[in-house]
């Protein structure tokens, strides 16, 4: 067995430092469960514009967890489009591992985590594609970049050499710039429709509040229930 050199010295330095990291080093909002809407959807919208609004990085950003075909669960990070009362919103090809992993199981969890107040927020369901025309009107009200790497295409197919990124991400932009109004035909709108929604307030004494909104026999109606943290 080999050793990188230093590598004892950087691995304690790493205990080290994540040991010393202080979590929630701030003054964090109040939460009472009792006076929360009938619904999941209105709270996250108020929790999702006070992050914002606190200056938190990037409070669109969340995780997505999938099952593959021999049920091994999979995650990544991407950006939620919308939150309405169909469900929350995202977007991708159906050609990628997660657009695959949803075609033969459309069941999925979505996590946010805004630091910033100590907050998260899980949702689970069942996930549901959009028409052709959302797909459509979600890749055109955004940049030309984005435009530019969804007709690149070809996401989580295994990669020749950086040089091969670099040529077909420069036709995707010549493309892009001078057809703004390309497609991306495998380019999907995706909506995770909730049957569980969990907002999580982080307490300095962790006397967390978890509080779950479930789905009530799949009904548009929500049960509300605590969860002991």
């Amino acid at each position: 067995m080999t050793h990188e050199p230093g590598g004892d010295a950087t691995a304690q330095h790493f205990r080290d430092l994540l040991r010393s990291l202080k979590v929630w080093d701030t003054d964090l909002p109040s939460f009472d469960p009792d006076a929360a809407p009938a619904g999941p959807l209105p709270l996250f919208h108020r929790w999702f514009v006070e992050a914002a609004s606190a200056g938190q990085p990037e409070p669109h950003t969340m995780t997505l967890a999938t099952v593959d075909g021999d049920s091994r669960p999979d995650l990544r990070t991407l950006i939620l489009h919308d939150a309405d009362a169909r469900g929350w919103h995202f977007a991708s090809h159906a050609t990628s591992a997660k657009g695959r992993q949803l075609a033969a199981r459309p069941e999925a969890a979505l996590g946010f985590y805004w630091p910033v107040h100590g907050r998260q927020v899980r949702v689970r369901g069942r996930v549901v594609p959009g028409t052709p025309e959302e797909a459509y009107t979600d890749l055109h009200v955004r940049s030309t970049g984005a435009l530019a790497a969804a007709l690149v295409g070809r996401q989580s197919e295994v990669l020749g050499s950086q040089e091969e990124l670099l040529r077909a991400s420069a036709a995707a932009w010549d493309r892009a710039e001078a057809r703004p109004e390309a497609m991306a035909e495998t380019w999907t709108v995706y909506v995770l429709v909730p049957s569980e929604v969990e907002f999580f307030q982080g307490d300095a004494r962790r006397r967390h509040i978890r509080l779950r909104y479930r789905r009530a026999d799949g009904a548009d109606s929500w049960v509300r229930e605590l969860l002991w943290p």
